[in-house]
């Protein structure tokens, strides 16, 4: 190979290597405005928590100011932090814990065991019974809040807990997203286990559920999101504060007449804390379900 063919082929090296280097750095750039744009409304939102004048928090938005606190302190955190009184937002976050951790355990199980029996029971009709779970999936549940709202009443279920649980541990989503999980697994196991004598529910119970760590993973990220965050739901069935949730005391500090920033902020960080820790638990099982549906797909 000639001097000539030799340079304009480490000519044409140099130049994919700059170029993939230059796409590198586009990437990284992208990837950092899209970091910064997702973080820094998380960041303002603990830096405004930690200031205790709330007209300075206000005057601060739109500045670099809001980024930035000179004399930090807890003293939002300990006024709402209570168990009773005027601020007793430490009772409503009691009581979306309680909502929270009931609807999730119960929900996992519910929906596992139809998921899984859809997937592999011996029902007549199972398409049939798949295809109407998907189609109510596509209702949305504001159709049906007013409907409930006047059942719920007429069975004096309003201001408790399980108003607030019952209604939303069964969920079409998240039976189908158990029934396409466990439909994708190998038919020789649950055959398998029927010669050796198992019955439905000890297959469920101790081959399937176990292996299904993925599907309980996202399911519980998502049903707690969806559960941490109902506003309209409570706020309709719920009278007092005796199982009213912390999305809904949040609006308590947005009066007609004043505004408490400093307070409101520092409710938001502290109801931010729960569902993140929620997160942080499943995350190993939740990327893997995301990885493993891509691989799949």
């Amino acid at each position: 190979m000639s001097d000539l063919a030799l340079s304009a082929m480490n000519a044409e090296a140099k130049r994919e290597r700059s170029a993939a280097g230059s796409l590198r750095i586009v990437q990284t750039a992208c990837i950092f405005v899209i970091a910064l744009v997702i973080i820094s409304p998380l960041f303002m939102l603990v830096i405004a928590s930690l200031k205790d004048d709330r007209f300075q928090i206000l005057a601060d938005m739109g500045s670099f100011r809001a980024f930035w606190v000179s004399n930090p302190t807890l003293s939002n955190f300990a006024e709402v932090g209570n168990l009773s009184g005027e601020l007793a937002f430490g009772r409503y976050l009691i009581n979306s814990l309680i909502i929270l951790a009931s609807t999730v355990s119960a929900g996992l199980i519910v929906n596992s065991m139809a998921g899984f029996v859809l997937a592999w029971g011996s029902l007549r009709g199972r398409a049939l019974i798949l295809s109407l779970v998907i189609a109510l999936y596509v209702i949305p549940q504001e159709s049906i809040i007013m409907p409930l709202v006047i059942m719920v009443s007429r069975a004096g279920m309003t201001d408790t807990f399980a108003v607030q649980i019952v209604p939303w541990i069964a969920s079409p989503l998240y039976i189908y997203l158990f029934y396409q999980f466990f439909a994708q697994l190998p038919k020789e196991l649950f055959e398998a286990a029927q010669i050796d004598g198992a019955s439905v529910f000890r297959i469920y119970r101790s081959i399937f559920l176990p292996l299904s760590l993925p599907a309980l993973a996202t399911v519980s990220i998502l049903m707690g999101i969806e559960t941490w965050n109902q506003y309209l739901w409570p706020i309709l069935v719920t009278q007092t504060d005796y199982a009213r949730p912390i999305s809904v005391a949040i609006a308590t500090f947005f009066g007609q007449d004043s505004i408490y920033w400093d307070r409101a902020m520092a409710a938001s960080v502290l109801m931010m804390l729960p569902i993140l820790a929620l997160y942080l638990v499943f995350q190993r099982w939740f990327v893997s379900s995301f990885v493993g549906s891509a691989v799949k797909g």
